[in-house]
């Protein structure tokens, strides 16, 4: 089992200026490959592989000490990003898709390094020790797991200029007993980040919305300076951080929602949604605030380690259809609460999905919905009240 474990970075001031560069040449060596295969196959229609690079190496340092300056498994990982391009364009141009050829890296898209742990980078007296700079101070947030095998770490830029390291980590693969907990469904919404069958209604913090007007007066300022300013680094870096901040709220809401799901259900019914579709439509902004496929990766894999089962069930007519008699009960988007006139079900129109989202699962489709109601702990009495609960920090 494979996973991966972030770490911030405090370097200094000349060990960021090495690092910086590090980067740079790691870049000019990636771009420098690329163009060695693009010209070989103009010209001779040779096609060059990631051997035929590698074997170069060790002459290319010989005289270039930008390239001697570095690691030379580094300088193996770089190439091999390279190979991996290529070998992912070719796979999706077979399989009839239209992918993009690998381009040259500019500064802003060229932002990690990858080492070999115990190869130039090491974890040393609470420091992670990288060859040529030094030991660099590292904020370890929380420990490693019990057992884990460091294979690999990415030593990574973000856009704001924050130094982390990632380990990439290999662990047993555990023994886990399946989760004793009920089952529950999810309708994951715009109005409400997450409804479940509980009758429990989890609150949007919607944070790029909270944010945006912050955003949007750093974006007039900087629009009403020079390009290239110094004025105008300072907004561009401002808005960068902005984002950044946006994207860790968002992450640490997310993680925290999907480890308490995974810790109380032993059964997880999820929606299959187009996900890509509604991230172009009119909603767009909303969907990609709530960060919905994030969410459900988090779910996911952490129900592998406990034991508890995601399964995903065909989305359409599900805030349609009646949970308790089944009967098909249109209503438009602006109409939040369903009501039943056949049997008269009461309940909110996200909640009612999600009970119908439960009773398609493989486990409960063959049982009788009014049976079933009672099993998750509704009836008609109390799924009149439902209240939302939870807030921006779970």
């Amino acid at each position: 089992m494979k996973r991966s474990y972030r770490y911030r970075l405090k370097p200094n001031r000349q060990q960021s200026r090495t690092l910086s560069r590090m980067l740079e040449t790691h870049r000019q060596l990636y771009n420098a490959a690329l163009q060695e295969r693009q010209e070989a196959w103009r010209m001779r229609r040779v096609s060059v592989s990631y051997v035929m690079q590698a074997n170069q190496l060790k002459e290319i340092r010989s005289f270039d000490d930008e390239i001697a300056f570095l690691k030379y498994s580094s300088c193996q990982q770089t190439l091999r990003r390279l190979d991996k391009a290529f070998a992912a364009f070719f796979r999706r141009l077979k399989a009839g898709q239209e992918p993009g050829y690998p381009r040259y890296k500019s500064r802003r898209r060229f932002k990690s390094v990858a080492y070999v742990y115990g190869d130039g980078v090491r974890l040393k007296e609470g420091r992670l020790y990288v060859q040529n700079i030094g030991r660099v101070r590292i904020r370890l947030h929380r420990p490693l797991p019990a057992g884990a095998k460091i294979k690999q770490v990415v030593i990574k830029r973000s856009n704001s200029g924050e130094w982390y390291a990632c380990f990439q980590i290999e662990l047993p693969t555990p023994q886990v007993e399946p989760h004793p907990g009920p089952a529950v469904g999810i309708d994951l919404g715009l109005q409400h980040f997450a409804a479940l069958s509980t009758g429990e209604l989890v609150a949007n913090p919607r944070w790029f919305r909270e944010t945006e007007a912050a955003l949007a007066l750093a974006q007039r300022q900087r629009a009403r300076c020079q390009r290239g300013s110094r004025r105008y680094r300072e907004l561009s870096l401002r808005i960068v951080r902005l984002h950044e901040k946006i994207a860790r709220q968002r992450r640490d809401f997310q993680h925290k929602l999907s480890r308490r799901l995974v810790q109380d259900f032993g059964l997880i019914v999820v929606e299959d949604l187009h996900i890509l579709g509604l991230s172009r439509s009119m909603l767009a902004k909303s969907v990609h605030d709530a960060g919905w496929s994030q969410f459900l990766f988090f779910l996911t894999y952490k129900a592998e380690e406990a034991g508890s089962e995601v399964e995903s069930v065909a989305a359409n007519g599900t805030t349609q259809e009646c949970a308790y008699c089944g009967t098909f009960v249109p209503k438009t988007l602006a109409e939040r609460q369903h009501h039943c006139p056949h049997c008269g079900f009461t309940a909110s129109r996200d909640v009612n999905a999600a009970l119908n989202i439960l009773f398609r699962s493989t486990a409960w489709a063959e049982r009788p919905r009014k049976g079933l109601l009672s099993l998750v702990g509704l009836d008609l009495s109390t799924s009149q009240q439902a209240e939302v609960v939870g807030s921006r920090r779970l």
